[in-house]
């Protein structure tokens, strides 16, 4: 690990905050690395990190990392997390709000295992060095820090066509918050049995951070046995990219579980959403802003509703969206939920064989007596034939498709919410 000098090191945070409230960032040629008693040795297992990482760090396991405002792997550089690494982001909104963001170019090497998954929580969390979860926190505790950003090089469609756009939640004069390339194997590292929890604090009026969010990520990133939990927007959001992810569970999450935007084009293998009582969608497919097209596979998910309140619905297809959805196991949603496609394009894009639906089964909720009623076209001038021809009704227990769950059982979303994986 990297280290300035203790007073070097005391006197630029003092001083400038490393990052500005603006967001403006203090480039420093190493992460800015501060304790209690001002030196640069961990203090009760804790060192607080602020700025720029620009050459290769490891954080280990013997210390809880305390993200302060932006920390950002730039540079180049690669930030590599040991298994059973506690990482903090601290409470914070607008631009002092916590992320941990991995600029194009750079790499983050986060291997955990089933035993010591990598853990990304709140300071708020008083979950210890050597455990995998606290005890004074819950699904319904969201907002506490902001989350983690991958950025990468990877083809991604943007509006006005353009190669490269900013992602939400940085600001636009801060070059490492830039994604999207013609690199369509472009390799942003590897995160493998990550547990993110608690984030998504508000940058802006309606704007929150999302747990994990993948800007242009490439196929040469290897993402595989990822959760994210509480998080007050999504889950896990595609903006454009390439990457495959495989094994993924959302819980809890406040706006939708997986978002896909920018015409993504890599395949969602086995992934679970369990929705809470203010979650939004299961799903939510978008498609193109440019000319550029990319078509997504989503194989294998297993979708759990919610009954409790109002909020909670299976799918939304929306704008131009291409791909296909095959193997979807659903229950647990009320009457009201449904599969939608949301306009004109979409219902376009169904009919010309562009969005397919594969082999959906679905336990019926209280009152549905046919699985077709579920399947919605909300478009105003487009009809649709056979919409929801693809799905099933099945009794729980009965069902032959959806995600294999065993994989998961690792997660603290099956540990706290009883899921039985």
């Amino acid at each position: 690990m990297k280290k300035l000098s203790a007073i070097s090191t005391l006197f630029l945070c003092i001083l400038t905050g490393c990052l500005k409230d603006d967001d403006t960032p203090i480039i420093i040629e190493e992460v800015t690395i501060i304790n209690n008693d001002g030196s640069n040795s961990t203090t009760n297992g804790v060192v607080s990190i602020t700025g720029i990482i620009s050459t290769d760090t490891t954080w280990s396991s013997d210390t809880i990392y305390q993200l302060n405002q932006k920390v950002v792997v730039d540079n180049g550089a690669t930030l590599t997390i040991q298994p059973g690494t506690i990482i903090k982001g601290s409470e914070g909104t607008g631009s002092l709000a916590s992320a941990l963001i991995i600029a194009r170019g750079s790499k983050i090497i986060a291997e955990g295992t089933q035993d010591a998954p990598i853990i990304f929580t709140s300071t708020s969390d008083d979950i210890e060095i050597g455990q995998t979860s606290g005890s004074n926190l819950d699904e319904n505790d969201r907002g506490l820090w902001g989350g983690l950003l991958i950025l990468g090089n990877a083809p991604c469609s943007f509006s006005g066509d353009v190669a490269e756009s900013q992602i939400e939640g940085i600001p636009a004069d801060d070059t490492f918050g830039l994604y999207g390339g013609a690199d369509a194997t472009d390799n942003s590292g590897i995160l493998q049995y990550v547990s993110i929890r608690h984030g998504g604090a508000l940058i802006g009026e309606g704007n929150e951070i999302n747990g994990l969010t993948l800007g242009g990520v490439g196929s040469g990133t290897l993402i595989d046995n990822v959760e994210v939990v509480a998080n007050v927007d999504d889950g896990v959001e595609f903006f454009g990219g390439t990457v495959n992810v495989s094994n993924v569970l959302v819980w809890a999450q406040g706006d939708d579980g997986l978002d896909i935007d920018q015409a993504y084009a890599g395949t969602i293998d086995n992934a679970v959403v369990v929705l809470g009582d203010i979650s939004d969608h299961a799903l939510e497919i978008d498609g193109p802003e440019g000319a550029a097209n990319g078509s997504f596979t989503l194989i294998n998910a297993t979708l759990i509703g919610n009954t409790v309140t109002n909020n909670g619905e299976y799918a939304d297809f929306r704008s131009s969206a291409t791909g296909t959805t095959s193997n979807i196991y659903a229950y647990g949603f009320k009457n009201t939920s449904d599969i939608e496609l949301d306009n004109d394009d979409v219902a376009t894009n169904y009919n010309t064989g562009n969005l397919v639906f594969n082999d959906w089964e679905i336990v019926l909720p209280t009152g549905v007596t046919q699985v077709q009623t579920l399947f919605v076209n909300k478009a105003d001038n487009v009809t649709v034939t056979g919409f929801g021809d693809e799905a099933t009704a099945v009794t729980q227990g009965s069902e032959t498709v959806g995600a294999n769950t065993s994989n998961l059982s690792w997660t603290y979303a099956n540990v706290k919410a009883a899921l039985g994986f």
